[in-house]
């Protein structure tokens, strides 16, 4: 008989060591004994507390705000909303990790048709709906926010100037899962400015009424903002 090879271990993944810094930032909380209303510590000192790098830890920070674990605040750090175990955690980032490639393809579907739609049929009010969104999002950058707000009123103004019922109620069915990907691609390096271009490019061909490049524009926006990558923890 043939002796079988012995396997070799394979080196961890980056998504892998993603996990294990989320799973460090639980074991913190918990062992730290904080609760919902207390703050984290400072980005700079947590990380030197945990040996990584500022950037992998706003990262896996992300990944708790999105699942409602913690609250980031424009100054005032991040809050703890809820405490969870660190394996519920990990369970809902695997399965937001697994979801992101079809919540990308719905907005795909549904959004590039509605900026298609509101090319042809949006009024004055709605590109001037259009306009406060930008705006509000250019406001939030440059407080040194990452315009999710913003963000999320220039879609449901292209939602609205679209004037179509059911494809509103279908985007109103995937609102809390966008919700996720928008914090969580809006938190990515250089993100928002790039985000916010996009939307411009957008709202041109809209109030030029070209069907053809709202749509393309839309569907170049949504390619941007599916690329999300988990960092190394470095």
């Amino acid at each position: 008989m043939h002796a079988k090879p012995t396997p070799r271990p394979r080196p961890l993944t980056r998504p892998r060591l993603y996990e294990r810094l989320v799973e460090r930032l639980c074991e913190y909380i918990r062992d730290a004994r904080l609760s919902p209303g207390d703050r984290l510590p400072p980005e700079r000192e947590l990380a030197v507390t945990l040996g990584v790098s500022r950037a992998s830890l706003s990262q896996a920070l992300v990944a708790l705000e999105v699942q409602g674990v913690i609250e980031v605040r424009h100054g005032d750090g991040a809050i703890i909303r809820r405490t969870v175990a660190e394996e519920q955690v990990l369970a809902l980032l695997r399965d937001r990790d697994n979801r992101r490639a079809e919540i990308i393809e719905a907005r795909q579907a549904l959004e590039v048709k509605l900026a298609e739609l509101a090319a042809e049929r949006r009024t004055e009010a709605d590109l001037a709906e259009i306009d406060a969104a930008l705006d509000q999002m250019r406001a939030e950058i440059r407080a040194g926010d990452r315009g999710v707000t913003g963000d999320e009123r220039f879609h449901a103004a292209v939602t609205h100037a679209a004037r179509s019922r059911l494809l509103s109620r279908m985007m109103a069915e995937i609102s809390p899962m966008i919700t996720e990907t928008r914090v969580e691609s809006l938190s990515q390096p250089d993100r928002p400015t790039a985000s916010l271009a996009g939307h411009e490019r957008i709202a041109a061909a809209i109030r030029a009424g070209d069907r053809q490049r709202a749509a393309d524009a839309m569907r170049a926006h949504l390619l941007l903002v599916s690329d999300v990558s988990p960092p190394a923890t470095s």
